[in-house]
């Protein structure tokens, strides 16, 4: 390895660990000429995703440039940061996965869209309206509705239903009401 000091050749490896999730190693190197230290990174080499975007261009698979485009639609909303670049990490994985090198900025978006739905509904709707280019209120509201049309089973979720059936099997005198937004309500009959 080459030193970026000195450009001597010759270094030797002071530390070596696990990085990026097991994605990549870092090493912890000292020059043998300058004994200046310095760091590199050994990850695997993918082959290039080739992204075709709406006017037909193609270009290099960028997650800085999605991550970029999910900060924006995600201010404010309380996501953090680490989390985004986790949703970013599994779609690079996916796309890396598949057979195909080439991908449709569509299918790119559709698959931020089908994170940012279990994560955000302000952000997907934040993030649809740039990917699906809205031209007015109609588009948002089309949104809107089929977010609602098409409730999202999440954990959350999952655990509210199970605990109305918790509630209903300890108190055969309750009765329980799940209203449209999901929260469980107890009533007596």
């Amino acid at each position: 390895m080459q030193c970026p000091y000195c450009q001597h050749t010759n270094s030797r490896v002071l530390e070596s660990r696990s990085s990026e999730g097991g994605q990549s190693i870092r090493r912890r190197r000292e020059c043998l000429n300058c004994k200046h230290r310095f760091t590199t990174y050994e990850r695997i080499e993918f082959v290039p995703i080739t992204v075709i975007k709406h006017d037909g261009k193609k270009e290099s698979f960028d997650a800085s440039k999605l991550l970029r485009g999910m900060v924006r639609a995600c201010e404010k909303t309380g996501m953090t940061h680490q989390r985004l670049e986790t949703i970013v990490d599994d779609i690079e994985a996916h796309l890396q996965q598949r057979p195909q090198r080439e991908v449709t900025s569509e299918e790119i978006g559709q698959l931020v869209l089908n994170y940012l739905r279990e994560e955000n509904e302000v952000a997907y709707i934040r993030f649809a309206s740039v990917y699906g280019r809205f031209k007015g209120i109609k588009d948002f509201l089309e949104t809107l509705d089929q977010l609602q049309e098409k409730p999202v089973t999440s954990s959350v979720t999952q655990w509210q239903k199970s605990s109305a059936k918790d509630l209903s099997n300890s108190d055969a005198s309750t009765c329980l009401s799940l209203s449209q937004n999901g929260s469980v309500k107890k009533v007596k009959s």
